[in-house]
């Protein structure tokens, strides 16, 4: 399972079932529907129709008004070769990659097999980010589940990382970004910033998702907390009804996160790297709308009125 189909699968259970960026202090960001905002928007590009070549798909997300793009992990040399093609032709800069294999082969397996698999990935998609100029690979660090203990998850994860990825990281100047999403790990952002603290290097740091943490906390706490640590910024909403034990991610605004809260959080802390959206996908004027509510927020504002 990746971590798309974790989050759908997710949003319809029941209740128990971003290196060189630092803030948001007021962009002057407008819902201009062009790439001129100050290269601050990103979209994810699994939000982006799947039968349009690359080039296509990066031309509907600058039309809508984005200005950079978070690829996914490809193994082609050919698909590497088009997206950055498709990259340089529409001036959408490819900021971030998003690991693949980190859920199927997680590097806090106690196999061996698998954890070798899980940093081929690691290095396939930190050599897909130095091929498209990205500043940035996520990585989700561990699993926790009946067979790995937290205790297990932590200093298993941290030793591969330590040893086996961020040297490759280090060579490339490449920004490995841990993430938090309900792998039942780092569920705190005191935990979340020690783990970080304690690799102790300039070149590991924090993916922080606004909408996965509501579920068990605040994200502008989060956010304060893991201060300088955040490389990058997932967005999505998140809704959760307390009555029928029932929750679901949003689209921005659509759910209880106080954005205006969130916006003050990051400017409190000095964050001005990218906000990628990731949320579900759709056709140019809902990329439009959603778009201009990244704008609104990035404003202060609520992402609708």
């Amino acid at each position: 399972m990746d971590r798309r189909t974790l989050l759908r699968s997710l949003a319809a259970a029941p209740f128990w079932a971003g290196f060189t960026g630092r803030s948001l202090p007021h962009l002057s960001t407008q819902s201009t529907g062009s790439a001129s905002s100050g290269g601050r928007k990103a979209v994810l590009i699994s939000m982006l129709p799947k039968d349009l070549s690359y080039a296509q798909r990066f031309a509907l997300a600058r039309d809508a008004g984005f200005d950079a793009i978070e690829m996914q992990t490809v193994t082609a040399d050919d698909d590497v070769a088009e997206i950055r093609e498709a990259s340089t032709k529409n001036g959408l800069r490819i900021h971030s990659v998003m690991n693949a294999d980190h859920w199927r082969y997680p590097i806090s397996s106690a196999d061996r097999d698998v954890v070798q698999k899980s940093v081929a990935g690691m290095e396939r998609s930190l050599r897909n980010a130095a091929a498209w100029g990205a500043e940035t690979v996520l990585l989700v660090p561990a699993v926790v589940d009946a067979t790995t203990s937290y205790r297990d998850a932590w200093t298993r994860s941290q030793q591969v990382i330590r040893e086996r990825l961020l040297p490759l990281a280090r060579d490339l100047k490449l920004i490995i970004a841990v993430e938090e999403v309900w792998n039942k790990f780092l569920l705190s952002p005191l935990e979340f910033a020690r783990y970080v603290d304690e690799l102790d290097s300039p070149f590991l740091k924090a993916y922080f998702d606004v909408g996965n943490v509501v579920f068990y906390g605040y994200p502008q706490d989060w956010i304060r907390a893991l201060g300088p640590r955040i490389a990058k910024v997932h967005l999505k909403d998140f809704q959760l009804d307390r009555v029928n034990g029932r929750f679901a991610f949003k689209n921005l605004g659509e759910g209880d996160i106080d954005w205006p809260a969130v916006h003050q959080a990051f400017a409190d802390v000095g964050y001005k790297g990218y906000v990628t959206t990731e949320v579900a996908a759709g056709d140019s004027a809902y990329l439009k709308d959603l778009c201009g509510r990244v704008d609104r927020f990035l404003a202060g504002q609520k992402p609708l009125g």
